[in-house]
Parts: C-alpha cells; sequence; structure tokens
C-alpha cells in the first residue's frame, strides 16, 4: 500500500446488483440500509464488509475516515452519491472530494472532442462481415439495438438490409452528428442507461473494446436481457492499450483472447453460434455472434 497516494472511492448506488467493479477492492463499506447489499457484494469480492451507521448521517467526516485508513487502495461505499451519477469513482483532496474520470469516460470525451475528425479518417465501409452473421439468423424488419452507433454507418447498411435500428451513442457529438445526417438517434451509455426493447438483436461493433473486463460482462447480462441474438466486433490480443489513432487523443483498448472472451460470454449469458477472425490495418478483429443460453 503506497500511503502517498490517496484512496479511490467507488460510489455505487444501495441496491447494487452485479456491479461493473474492474479493479482490486480492498474493502467494502455500508450504511445499515445497505448492508444486505453490501453483503452480497463484499462476497462477490472476497473482500470484508464494514457496516457504518453514522455513514449516511456524517457522510464526509466518515469518508475522510476511510479514505485515510485506505490510502493507496479502492474501496467500495455504498449508498452515498455526493451529489454525482453513480457510479462513480472520487478522491479526496486539500480541497474536498474530486471526481476521477474512469477510462472510458476519458475515450468518450476524446470521440466528443474529435468527432469530425474520426469520421474522415476511418474506413467508409461499414462492416459487411459482422453484419452477415446477423443477417444469416434474422429476417429483414427485425428490430436491432445498436451500441456505439458511431458515424452511423453500419447503421445505413442495416437499414439497406431491411432492419429497424435504433440508432445510439454514449457521446454526445456522435449523436449530433447523426441528426445533422438527417437520422433519429438516442444518447445511451451502455453501462449505466436502461436499453430498452425488446429487440431481435444488439449490434455493437467496435465498441466492447472500450469497456474494461468487468464493465463488458455487465454490458453483455444487459443485452442478454434485451436481445436473444447478439452481434459484434472486438480485437484480438493481449492486455489493455492507450492510442491517439485516428483522432490524435487517446483512447482506451481493451484486447481478448479467444479462450477468455468465449468464457466470459458464457458466462454472461451468452451461447457463441459464430466466431469469425478478419484482419485490418491494425491488427486481428472477432467478428461474433451469439445467442442467449
Amino acid at each position: 500500500m503506497n500511503l502517498m497516494c490517496p484512496a479511490r472511492i467507488l460510489l455505487l448506488p444501495g441496491d447494487v446488483q452485479n456491479p461493473a467493479v474492474g479493479e482490486r477492492v480492498a474493502q467494502v463499506y455500508a450504511g445499515p440500509f445497505e448492508a444486505a447489499a453490501g453483503s452480497r457484494l463484499a462476497e462477490h469480492l472476497g473482500v470484508r464488509l464494514t457496516v457504518v451507521p453514522e455513514l449516511t448521517e456524517h457522510p464526509d467526516a466518515e469518508l475522510e475516515a476511510i479514505a485515510d485508513l485506505h490510502r493507496g487502495e479502492t474501496v467500495v461505499v455504498l449508498g452515498l452519491d455526493l451529489g454525482l451519477k453513480l457510479p462513480a469513482v472520487v478522491e479526496h483532496t486539500g480541497d474536498g472530494w474530486t471526481r476521477v474520470a474512469s477510462d472510458n469516460e476519458l475515450t468518450l470525451a476524446a470521440y466528443d472532442q474529435a468527432a469530425e475528425k474520426f469520421r474522415d479518417t476511418i474506413p467508409k465501409d461499414a462492416n459487411h462481415d459482422l453484419i452477415d452473421l446477423l443477417a444469416a439468423r434474422i429476417t429483414p424488419g427485425g428490430r436491432v439495438l445498436e451500441l456505439g452507433s458511431g458515424t452511423g454507418r453500419d447503421a445505413i447498411e442495416l437499414e439497406r438490409r431491411g432492419y429497424l435500428v435504433r440508432r445510439t451513442d454514449a457521446s454526445r457529438a456522435f449523436v449530433e452528428m447523426m441528426r445533422a445526417d438527417g437520422y433519429a438517434a438516442d444518447e445511451l451509455n451502455a453501462l449505466s442507461d436502461e436499453y430498452g426493447g425488446p429487440y431481435d438483436a444488439v449490434f455493437a461493433s467496435a465498441v466492447f473494446l472500450h469497456f474494461d473486463r468487468a464493465q463488458l460482462a455487465d454490458v453483455l447480462r444487459r443485452s442478454a436481457r434485451t436481445a436473444p441474438l447478439l452481434a459484434f466486433a472486438t480485437r484480438e490480443g493481449k492486455g489493455e492499450e492507450w492510442s491517439s489513432r485516428h483522432l490524435d487523443l487517446p483512447r482506451h483498448f481493451v484486447l481478448w483472447q479467444e479462450g477468455p472472451l468465449r468464457d466470459l460470454l458464457a458466462a454472461s449469458g451468452w451461447t457463441v453460434e459464430q466466431l469469425v477472425r478478419t484482419e485490418s490495418k491494425i491488427g486481428t478483429w472477432f467478428q461474433v455472434l451469439a445467442r442467449r443460453s
């Protein structure tokens, strides 16, 4: 433990069910009303739960005490929001509590700043390999929820083939871009917003690679509650990386090996029907079609 570093406090809703916790957690704290959820979470993470009766009565003082006890570590606190949209990571500084941007939020910020440049530099063609996999399983007229529509190029091709597409993206800049092009589009964060539906399929090309492994597990479970089919593309490789390719701004990427990806899909309620490798200038992609188990 590094005593010079501040504690990172992950604030989660008091009714949290299957949280996307992508880092090592030292301990879980909860107030009396969140004790049951805290117990389940602590057991899931394999750490100790401490119930703090004063947490709701004196939140700032109790959070400071927790932060002092866990310098250099990450802990979870249930049921306090500090006026923030949860989940949120905060650190205590000399000026009070500061929200810490996640890797995914930093990536979204890059897209928001340079959406037009991204459209100008990426290939213009839709992901026909992935669309072909989906088209073999659902007939025209099927309703498709697209997560991370981006510039909208895949949605255009899906609609050309006869599907009804709901365009969504967590980047406001991409949503405004699609609307300016004459299409309906919704701002939807796959990590925190409701998906709606039901749909015949969830489609996500080059989106899941921005989620850490715990976040992707959560998105897969959400998708399984939304549609019986899932079509997505993500990159093959090891570890994680930051890249300024296309935008000259940093974006975070999580790479996958086939075995762990299949295992995660199975654990999240999916059975892989097809997994195809395709090549691009930046490496190998998995094109995956899965059905709800």
